[in-house]
């Protein structure tokens, strides 16, 4: 097996057949019943698939790649079909998992240098019901190093760029399996969501993004920020297949419930969530809002009194307190053999000076036990409380929210973003709004509203805890009403000159 990102000659759109372009442009629901009916081969899927990773190897959206193992599972998934073993719900569907993920047959670098051939003792548990399901794992697909950030400028591995326009960001910390399903790299993959890393790519991107109530799904081998707020989520084109996903993790085969539009009850808090959005992502969003009620959707008007001090108190604390005892113990867990301090001696700069303002003991800014105490076991259960009550007092099926206040900025941006007359922190403008949901547990859906400025423009529907299901069901019915975008499309090409060098 092959480590590192292969290269092989690439096919244009004019050069594919038919039958592979048409394939790309299937959901993974589509593509598994036509695999297990024998419409195509497994094989073929696969080679479709691999075809359009060559084609878009600009995105530099993958760290390990490996074609000759995607087609030896591919070749299996048909025997199996071909002696008429049952086949599994996600039979031959290839699937690309973000590197955090623990895979014991491909390297798990987490991003970072030091994890460049560390090869786990096991599968995380994820990985085992995608494989037990009949899924081929694709490839690890890149991400911001070590899961600490929102951009997916790797320095390690090279920047992760956006299909839209490869001169911007995809989102973080899960960019690289953003990137490759609205690339049509895949229809479904495997992200990861501590604050919002699986939202905000999905936003930027364009597709739909899943991070359920946290510990639906399990979360074991993947390195870990804390355990209060990591969730693996997936990544896809449609609503369907992210229930699809779900079932596979969960077990419960049930059809969703999808509710009529007229008379859904959905709830804004305008005063924390849409203060100071982008122009043109506002424009996108109060669109939505009168399609939404023009379809007999009730908005309700309802703010969150005291949400944003309780995330000052509670989502970078206990990051900032949990990150270091976390990988620490994942990394013994794994069978990594290489102490924390050996692996930080290796982060890259930009994350390295982090861990140093707020992580590492003695760090400027380290967060004091007392602190630490406080958020998660005061402040996190008054937050879970004020946001159970505010969907049961304002009898709101799910909360509306622009995912993001800004589209996707440039690879080099600066910390801050203008919007209108002022300058706001990166940090903000995509973390403000998709940190109350992860910092809560709660379940959060992402689905493309537009675009603004050729940039895609995100929705996110909140709903309570362990609503996962109804809340799939509402995201299916606003779906077809929003429509989705179409595969990413790239604005501004990137030269070779500027293309990050692959690994051999």
């Amino acid at each position: 097996m092959a480590q590192g990102l292969i290269l092989w000659p690439a096919k244009t759109h004019e050069d594919m057949s038919m039958n592979e372009k048409d394939m790309l442009d299937l959901s993974a629901c589509e593509a598994v019943e036509a695999m297990s009916s024998g419409r195509f081969s497994a094989l073929a899927y696969a080679e479709a698939l691999l075809a359009r990773c060559a084609e878009r190897s600009d995105l530099n959206a993958f760290i390990t790649l490996d074609p000759q193992a995607v087609r030896a599972a591919a070749q299996a998934a048909d025997a199996r079909r071909a002696v008429g073993e049952t086949l599994g719900a996600l039979h031959g569907l290839p699937i690309p998992v973000k590197d955090s993920i623990n895979t014991a047959d491909l390297p798990t670098t987490a991003g970072t240098a030091a994890l460049r051939e560390f090869r786990p003792v096991a599968d995380a548990t994820v990985v085992i019901r995608l494989r037990e399901a009949g899924a081929i794992i694709l490839g690890k697909t890149n991400l911001h190093e070590l899961s600490f950030g929102w951009t997916s400028s790797n320095m390690a591995y090279g920047p992760v760029r956006n299909p839209w326009d490869v001169s911007r960001i995809p989102g973080g910390s899960s960019g690289g399996t953003a990137a490759a399903v609205a690339a049509g790299m895949a229809p479904l993959g495997v992200a990861e969501d501590t604050q919002g890393s699986v939202r905000v790519p999905a936003a930027l991107c364009g597709i739909v993004g899943f991070r359920p109530t946290t510990g639906r799904y399990p979360n074991d081998g993947c390195a870990p920020i804390t355990s209060l707020f990591d969730q693996i989520g997936p990544h896809a084109r449609q609503v369907a297949d992210i229930a699809l996903f779900d079932a596979v993790m969960t077990g419960d085969r049930e059809p969703l419930v999808v509710p009529a539009l007229d008379g859904l009850r959905l709830g804004i808090a305008r005063e924390y969530y849409f203060a100071g959005l982008d122009p043109a992502v506002a424009t996108v969003v109060e669109d939505v809002l009168h399609r939404l009620a023009a379809a007999g959707v009730e908005i309700i008007e309802a703010d969150v009194a005291g949400l944003s001090e309780l995330i000052e108190l509670i989502t970078m604390p206990v990051q900032a307190h949990d990150v270091v005892p976390s990988l620490t113990n994942w990394l013994k867990q794994s069978g990594a053999d290489l102490s924390f301090d050996e692996l930080l001696a290796g982060v890259s700069t930009d994350v390295r000076a982090v861990f140093e303002l707020i992580a590492l003991p003695g760090a400027a800014h380290a967060i004091s036990e007392d602190a630490y105490l406080a958020a998660r076991d005061i402040h996190l259960p008054v937050l879970r409380s004020l946001m159970a009550g505010w969907f049961s007092e304002h009898k709101i099926d799910a909360m509306l929210f622009p995912a993001t206040m800004a589209a996707a900025v440039p690879i080099c941006a600066s910390d801050t973003v203008r919007i209108g007359d002022e300058n706001v922190t990166f940090r903000t403008v995509v973390g403000r709004n998709i940190s109350p949901g992860s910092t809560a547990g709660l379940p959060g859906l992402v689905l493309p509203a537009g675009l603004a400025d050729g940039l895609p423009v995100a929705i996110e529907l909140d709903g309570p805890a362990c609503t996962d299901r109804k809340l799939l069901g509402i995201g299916l019915a606003i779906e077809a009403t929003l429509g989705a975008l179409p595969l990413g499309r790239v604005r501004v090409p990137v030269s070779k000159s500027e293309r990050v060098p692959r690994l051999a």
